[in-house]
């Protein structure tokens, strides 16, 4: 059965945690982990893109000048495309660009994903993050401790003094368990997890 170690907030070692191998050592899938990427981020496009077509633009009830015997070509309304302030051709138009996509592929893509990252060896298990005051400067120095690029960290419950601390730090990312997902997971270099996340993870996910 893979371990993970478990640290404290300043890299002590407190322990090993046991991991699930249907979790932690699964295939990794890269197709599902791409198909669920591709789900999560069509769902949060707005599709709110909109332009006018030929009967939206105003103006153009009048034919401009008459068909013939002027030496100009002939022009039918205002609102075509090809004049100024006309219509657009094929614009774009508000539009749901989301799809579905079933629950045993999320789940599996999720799997793949956490095994993506205990197979690399940036999953890092904590004991706790609890943080006694909103300050930035801790959650800084526990990455320059840890020596991370970039982190998404998974708390197992409400932790807001972590949650406000790490806002203004654009390497990093915190999360509740309950969102953990394919994008973020793969999005940063590494993946940070409470013991009690842990836990509560593995218990969600081996149902």
């Amino acid at each position: 059965m893979p371990q993970l170690e478990i640290y404290n907030i300043e890299r002590g070692k407190v322990g090993t945690l046991d991991l699930d191998p249907a979790i932690f050592e699964a295939p990794v899938k890269k197709h599902l982990m791409h198909a669920v990427v591709n789900w999560q981020l069509a769902r949060r496009r707005a599709g709110t893109a909109s332009t006018k077509t030929r009967g939206e633009v105003s103006g153009g009830g009048k034919k401009p000048w008459k068909q013939k015997h002027l030496g100009r070509a002939r022009q039918g309304s205002i609102r075509a495309a090809k004049w100024l302030h006309g219509a657009i051709v094929f614009g774009p138009k508000p539009r749901d660009w989301s799809h579905s996509i079933n629950k045993k592929t999320r789940k599996q893509a999720l799997i793949s994903a956490l095994s993506l990252k205990f197979g690399e060896g940036v999953l890092f298990g904590l004991s706790g993050f609890e943080l006694p005051s909103i300050k930035t400067k801790q959650v800084a120095d526990f990455i320059k401790r840890f020596e991370l690029k970039s982190a998404l960290i998974i708390v197992g419950g409400g932790n807001e003094n972590l949650l406000k601390s790490s806002r203004n730090l654009p390497n990093v990312k915190v999360v509740r368990v309950e969102g953990l997902n394919v994008y973020d997971i793969l999005k940063f270099d590494a993946l940070v997890m409470t013991q009690d996340s842990l836990e509560k993870a593995q218990e969600v996910l081996k149902n």
